[in-house]
């Protein structure tokens, strides 16, 4: 099992900067595929980023490519995700999840459903 603690939110101007944490425990955390989503009031919970269980290789959505960046440690058990230029609509709860079905592989899904562990989200609120 792996068990998933977000960190890092909170209220940020336009522009700013954030860096959320995820801290790990468990087993497969170390070579699970991770991932982060999102999502705002009243709004589906959408893909932002993930990576590889290496640290290899990483896939971002299109709305934050170029500004949000993931980054994991394995021997530190932690996974974060670092949220540059933010705009307004970047406003959301943000999870930290795992896919630990898919231990080992170097394929970053991104899709909700095939992901077996969640966080319980941290608030990262933009103002303009």
């Amino acid at each position: 099992q792996v068990q998933l603690v977000e960190s890092g939110g909170g209220l940020v101007q336009a522009g700013g900067s954030l860096r959320l944490s995820c801290a790990a425990s468990g087993r497969t955390f170390s070579s699970s595929p991770m991932a982060w989503f999102r999502q705002a009031p009243g709004k589906e919970r959408e893909f932002v980023g993930g990576i590889s269980w290496s640290g290899s290789r990483t896939y971002y959505a299109d709305s934050v490519k170029g500004r949000f960046t993931i980054s994991r440690d394995n021997a530190e058990n932690t996974v974060v995700l670092q949220m540059n230029s933010l705009k307004p609509e970047d406003t959301g709860v943000y999870y930290c999840a795992a896919d630990s079905q898919r231990s080992g592989y170097l394929y970053i899904a991104s899709n909700v459903d095939e992901f077996d562990y969640w966080g319980q989200g941290t608030q990262v609120t933009v103002s303009s």
